[in-house]
């Protein structure tokens, strides 16, 4: 019988004020974020970005404590996927992998040899694909699997992209209901839905089905979500001079102020645990943004994080290369629907 394991991919963030310019780095580093004609450029302007915005980015970490909650989130995630799993009389040991910041990727997968795991489940913790995202990490992968000899061994089932998974789409509904109907006259607000950006070079010319897969997990969510709101979609985050993907958040916050729009819901789409793009972008930033344009009520939908039918749909996506990871008969508990 081999021995199956589950990788969780995530991007990594810094946890101390000390940790951002070297993360900054990492992250600008990756070709796959910045692409640039000349490959020997890559890390001088990494460096030199790092450097520029490691100040900004220290006091934007200061303004939700320090640093980022995203890896303590993820561990806890880990811990109710193995909960669920065990749940169904699976034992899976899971792992999660970081790509710019600890633990790393490069190091977990060395873990992976020492405990002589044979099957690995990938799965990445980005809904949709993203060249930056999920791209990136499974490049990473490949390179060290083709790198290492032992790793070579190690089979992979990677879950590309899961944008349309049913219960990850159930718990998005349930969640924005939730904050719908906390209001007096809930069909009254506004429902703007914020992703984060990629260069729109990277759809148009690479062909990355990000903005894609976005619009669809849309659509669904609104079908499922079934109310009568005015909703929209928008993109924030972006970097540098290159023109991202259209409409702006902040700029398509002006615009529904100038609307008359009052109450307004602001979904993070692309996000499934808090970080410093809803922590400190949304719930400070925009909100801000949006209040001076005449918003009078701001509401931030909260992110899943370690919500039960979105750990629910993750253990759903690996259950079927589990079937062998399963404990005997007699320990085996109730089933998990």
């Amino acid at each position: 019988m081999s021995k199956t394991g589950i990788l969780l991919l995530n991007l990594g963030g810094p946890e101390t004020q000390a940790d951002v310019k070297p993360f900054l780095f990492n992250l600008f580093a990756d070709p796959e974020i910045i692409r640039l004609p000349i490959p020997w450029l890559q890390k001088p302007l990494a460096a030199f970005i790092a450097t520029m915005r490691s100040e900004k980015s220290k006091r934007n970490y200061a303004a939700i404590g320090g640093g980022s909650p995203l890896r303590q989130i993820t561990e806890a995630q880990a811990d109710a996927l193995k909960a669920n799993l065990s749940d169904r009389g699976l034992d899976v040991p899971i792992y999660i992998a970081m790509r710019y910041w600890h633990p790393f990727t490069e190091d977990v997968v060395q873990q992976l040899k020492s405990d002589d795991i044979e099957r690995v489940v990938v799965l990445p913790l980005y809904p949709q694909y993203s060249i930056t995202t999920s791209g990136s990490s499974f490049k990473l992968l490949d390179e060290l699997w083709q790198a290492d000899p032992q790793l070579a061994k190690i089979e992979r089932i990677t879950i590309s992209s899961w944008y349309d998974q049913p219960d990850y789409i159930n718990s998005m509904a349930a969640t924005i209901a939730t904050e719908l109907d906390r209001l007096d006259n809930p069909d009254d607000a506004y429902v703007l839905f914020s992703a984060h950006g990629v260069p729109e070079s990277y759809v148009q010319v690479a062909g990355d089905p990000y903005q894609q897969e976005i619009e669809g997990c849309i659509r669904l969510i609104w079908q499922k979500l079934a109310r009568p709101n005015d909703h929209s979609l928008c993109y924030q985050s972006r970097v540098g001079p290159v023109k991202w993907l259209q409409p702006y958040t902040e700029e398509t916050l002006v615009e529904l102020g100038k609307k008359g729009v009052k109450h307004l819901l602001v979904v993070p789409i692309s996000f499934i645990s808090d970080h410093i793009e809803t922590l400190q972008e949304i719930d400070i930033e925009y909100r801000e943004v949006a209040e001076k344009a005449g918003v009078k009520h701001f509401i931030r939908v909260p992110t899943l994080n370690t919500d039960a039918n979105f750990i629910n749909a993750l253990a759903k996506m690996a259950l079927p290369h589990l079937e062998e990871s399963k404990v005997p008969e007699e320990n085996t508990l109730t089933s998990v629907s």
